[in-house]
């Protein structure tokens, strides 16, 4: 029996070395398998939400992206509004006009294309950003924003006067006001959500270590664990040998 049991240890040993698991399941101990299980599949909602988070970072960059070429759309915008301020041919303000019509045009454009995974923030009929934080459903919402031309109240311009040329530099402050506003809460939400997955990494890899810590065996200990169970099988086996032999030459003496 004694012999059975040590084969019996010497297996379980050599298995632990061979899987790097000291417990597999709830029969090696139900406690800690079942804590660790539960940690590990906390990590993975974890991983899950962090992922998402992920994809609401790469939105938002998207709308970043196109908020900051629509910024310098305007400033074209300006500069062609100055032009034609300074101009007092009324066929030179009318071409001028046209091209000040056409940046309102590239503007729409440009919100419109600033989308990331069929969210837009910033089209003529923006999205809002539900972005799950955790796995108990906790959220940060991130706003959109109309950031068409007519979003912004950049009217279409003739030029036909001081005035209309005058109204439209005013569209233009009031639009990149609202532009850079926008940017700045956009860039926020950013910094909070990269925040959001520098923790969520932290606290993935200690729910995974703290798994591992109740599972994972110890090589060294099992090691040196192996090397004293084969010590004692071997020497289990030599006395059963040396008993054998005794016992056949007493009966020898009785043949």
């Amino acid at each position: 029996q004694g012999l059975q049991r040590t084969s019996q240890q010497t297996n379980q040993t050599n298995e632990r070395l061979g899987t790097g698991l000291r417990i597999r399941d709830p029969l090696d101990g139900a406690q800690d398998f079942f804590t660790a299980q539960g940690l590990s599949n906390r990590a993975a909602d974890l991983i899950q939400a962090r992922d998402q988070v992920g994809q609401a970072i790469s939105t938002i960059q998207s709308a970043e992206v196109g908020l900051d070429s629509i910024n310098q759309l305007s400033d074209q915008a300006r500069a062609i509004a100055i032009a034609a301020q300074n101009a007092s041919d009324p066929a030179e303000r009318a071409q001028l006009a046209d091209q000040f019509n056409q940046i309102r045009v590239q503007i729409d454009s440009i919100a419109s294309d600033a989308s990331f995974g069929g969210t837009n923030l910033i089209g003529a009929s923006p999205d809002n950003l539900d972005v799950p934080l955790n796995e108990d459903g906790g959220t940060l919402t991130v706003q959109g924003t109309d950031s068409s031309s007519a979003g912004l109240g950049i009217s279409s311009r003739t030029f036909g006067s001081d005035a209309d040329i005058e109204a439209a530099l005013a569209d233009i402050d009031n639009a990149q006001s609202q532009v850079r506003s926008n940017s700045v809460s956009l860039s926020f939400s950013t910094s909070t959500l990269q925040n959001r997955i520098d923790f969520t990494d932290n606290l993935t890899n200690t729910l995974e270590q703290g798994a591992a810590n109740l599972t994972q065996a110890d090589l060294n200990e099992e090691a040196a664990s192996l090397l004293s169970l084969q010590t004692r099988q071997a020497l289990g086996s030599n006395v059963l040998t040396i008993a054998t032999e005794s016992e056949r030459a007493v009966l020898g003496l009785f043949g």
